[in-house]
């Protein structure tokens, strides 16, 4: 995981995972090591106004005429495999080489209603402004009767009203733009987005392994949103903004009165 994850980062252009175990042996944690991690800011009013948005949004009952999503998207690197894998024998795992060729990447789109526990999945060739804006048509396809679809999502620069209208016509894209209400995450608040959730699943049941070809990718995404819906798999989150202002007190701004 660690090899695949420095290639996709684009820190090399290839490592074998055996290098990686090589450096991890030769390196000895100890307290005065550092780890990169995603710390939330310190009294950060933007933070804690996004977070008690979805929050709110996340408590509202279900309501098929104004449907609540959430979005999210992961980048899948292509990988091929050198040499003949040796199949799993009793008492034995499967054995793949460490050394493999890159194929290049695709991007996974997904999007996740928890309350009706329906998902819908979409693999491109790449992450634009363009892809993102026909993945959201295919969403409004899908809710087609909804007055207004709330849609959860990261505050990335391709998860904007203009994207639309560098996909579509005018008055396409407008009518697109009409049917959504964006709810955004607050910066390193992805935590937020239950689809990113789906996304873990999806990795961990299906995409956690070299895949090389994208339509190979796209079959076995497909096998798995249709198993994954048919179980009716759905999220009841628990954690509020009462939870929120007790849990996460140190994000609200101090203030006097």
């Amino acid at each position: 995981m660690l090899a695949d994850k420095v290639v996709e980062l684009h820190y090399i252009d290839s490592i074998s995972h055996e290098a990686v175990r090589g450096i991890l042996k030769k390196t000895k944690l100890n307290p005065g090591k550092k780890q990169g991690w995603v710390i939330p800011p310190e009294h950060n009013g933007s933070f804690v106004a996004n977070m008690e948005k979805v929050l709110d949004v996340y408590k509202q009952p279900y309501d098929p005429q104004n449907p609540v999503v959430c979005m999210d998207e992961s980048p899948k690197q292509l990988i091929a495999e050198t040499r003949i894998p040796i199949p799993a024998s009793p008492g034995q795992l499967e054995k793949h080489d460490y050394e493999y060729e890159r194929r290049g990447m695709c991007n996974v789109f997904l999007a996740f209603e928890p309350l009706a526990g329906k998902r819908m999945v979409e693999v491109t060739e790449r992450k634009t402004k363009r892809d993102w804006a026909h993945f959201m048509e295919d969403i409004s396809d899908q809710y087609e009767t909804a007055k207004k679809i709330k849609i959860v999502m990261d505050n990335f620069n391709t998860h904007e009203p203009g994207s639309f209208y560098e996909a579509f016509p005018p008055d396409k894209a407008k009518a697109l733009w009409d049917r959504f209400e964006f709810v955004y995450t607050p910066k390193h608040g992805s935590w937020l987005n239950m689809a990113e959730i789906e996304l873990n699943v999806l990795t961990g049941q299906c995409l956690d392994r070299r895949m090389d070809d994208i339509e190979f990718v796209r079959k076995e995404v497909l096998a798995w949103e249709n198993c994954r819906n048919n179980k009716n798999a759905k999220v009841k989150w628990q954690f509020t903004t009462d939870d929120a202002r007790i849990k996460l007190t140190r994000l609200y701004p101090t203030f006097e009165s």
